[in-house]
């Protein structure tokens, strides 16, 4: 991880930015030789639960709560 000063950070804050997005590397930023900050690529929220991750993106179509054939089903006969 690498480490840089405040100071230098203040005058390439950008180019920084600019490497922490394509190597993902997260980079300390340190003043009077103590970290104060870390610097780190931007990550999309985890999805807290499975219920709606995939609203929009899966479509049913038909009928999804009758059985196929009752010939299939043991517990209707």
């Amino acid at each position: 991880m690498p480490t840089v000063q405040a100071s230098v950070f203040k005058a390439k804050c950008l180019s920084l930015m600019d490497e922490v997005a394509r190597t993902g590397e997260v980079v300390t930023i340190t003043k009077n030789g103590k970290p104060i900050a870390e610097l780190r690529a931007h990550r999309p929220p985890r999805a807290k639960s499975l219920i709606g991750l995939h609203k929009g993106i899966v479509k049913i179509t038909g009928d999804i709560i009758t059985p196929i054939g009752t010939d299939l089903w043991e517990a209707l006969k």
